[in-house]
């Protein structure tokens, strides 16, 4: 059969999540699979993005015009340096397309982000894979897999699916090894909620160097994953680069208008994040009880691996699913005795325990 053809790197991307395949199964009553906030958006939001709705019939223009300030104001940014986008993933999609020609390589951690590979695919790029130390991003590695045929370092930091993180004097540590014509790209999607007197914001190495970007969302701390909005620091020319081919109207005016609300309401993700950062040191502690390893997170969510093959991570995940209760693997082999449960409220955090406890025959105080 003859027709138009595809890209053929889009033909090597695959998915990164697993999918379930078991028939019959009830409603997810508690969803703990994907890294968005049980907390919710600031009812400010809510109520902004309500009331933005009346005026949906009209595009809105030139977004950047409103949020940009109301970011560069929230954090001590340069609107500048701004750019807004469909969610963090479109920014890193754009980025990709205007930053890695095909033929070149962007490199990463081997089990870093696992859906970073598909920016390189999508645009007949390379991606090499670094490898790591126990799911911990390695500058070393990442260096000597360094080439002449490198235009872009991709990072998430904190990272996902493992959590983990590098300090500041390691990203430094990359970044100064790295040839000008490189782009380093930071994903922080999980800033806001690093407590690691090490960790030091994306922003402090872009304001100081002419080839990084930092790429951030609203679906995190701000529970607006559903109006898919996001943004990017970078150079005013960079900013340039992924304007000219992102969309037309690229974000919705709800949406907009959310965001603006958001970021003014402090007290809502402070909340967030107190609440959070105390749910990831007690569920940490309550899952290794239970026998699991734990893996160290600086994020919303926890890694936790099943060491005891009677007791499989596919089959754990299985049994809460049949439950009501959502959890996730991942495709990559690497993460085969592996799930990631995100933190949120308490009562479904203590449900899910005493569903693994079960799963494993164990006792649990919760």
């Amino acid at each position: 059969m003859s027709g138009p053809l595809a890209r053929e790197g889009i033909h090597r991307i695959k998915g990164h999540m697993l999918v379930e395949t078991i028939a019959d199964l009830p409603p997810v009553s508690i969803a703990l699979n994907s890294n968005e906030s049980a907390f919710g958006p600031s009812p400010h939001a809510v109520a902004a993005a309500r009331a933005a709705v009346t005026g949906i019939e009209r595009y809105y223009e030139a977004p950047h015009r409103t949020l940009a300030p109301a970011i560069a104001q929230r954090y001590g940014l340069d609107e500048t340096r701004i750019a807004i986008g469909q969610g963090s993933d479109d920014l890193l999609a754009r980025l990709a397309r205007a930053y890695l020609p095909a033929g070149s390589e962007m490199l990463r951690s081997v089990n870093g982000y696992l859906k970073a590979p598909n920016y390189a695919h999508a645009n007949d790029a390379i991606p090499i894979a670094a490898a790591d130390r126990n799911f911990q991003p390695s500058v070393d590695a990442m260096l000597a897999a360094l080439s002449d045929r490198t235009s872009m370092v991709y990072i998430a930091n904190p990272e996902n699916p493992a959590g983990s993180y590098l300090s500041g004097r390691e990203i430094r540590r990359l970044h100064a090894a790295l040839p000008d014509h490189v782009l380093l790209v930071l994903d922080c999607a999980y800033e806001d909620y690093a407590d690691a007197p090490d960790y030091e914001p994306g922003r402090k190495l872009v304001e100081a160097a002419d080839n990084v970007v930092m790429a951030r969302t609203f679906s995190k701390i701000f529970g607006l994953a559903g109006a898919r909005i996001g943004w990017m620091y970078g150079t005013p020319s960079m900013v340039d680069m992924v304007n000219r081919i992102g969309s037309t109207f690229p974000v919705s005016s709800p949406s907009i208008a959310a965001a603006v609300a958001a970021l003014a309401d402090r007290a809502h993700t402070d909340h967030v994040r107190r609440e959070t950062i105390r749910q990831r040191h007690r569920v940490s502690r309550c899952l290794a009880g239970l026998g699991l390893k734990v893996y160290p997170s600086q994020t919303n969510f926890l890694l936790m691996k099943f060491p005891d093959p009677a007791f499989t991570a596919e089959a754990a995940c299985d049994f809460l699913r049949r439950r009501g209760i959502a959890l996730r693997r991942f495709a990559a082999p690497a993460y085969a005795d592996c799930v990631r449960i995100t933190l949120g409220r308490e009562s479904e955090l203590n449900a899910a325990i005493r569903a693994l406890a079960a799963f494993l025959e164990r006792e649990t105080d919760v």
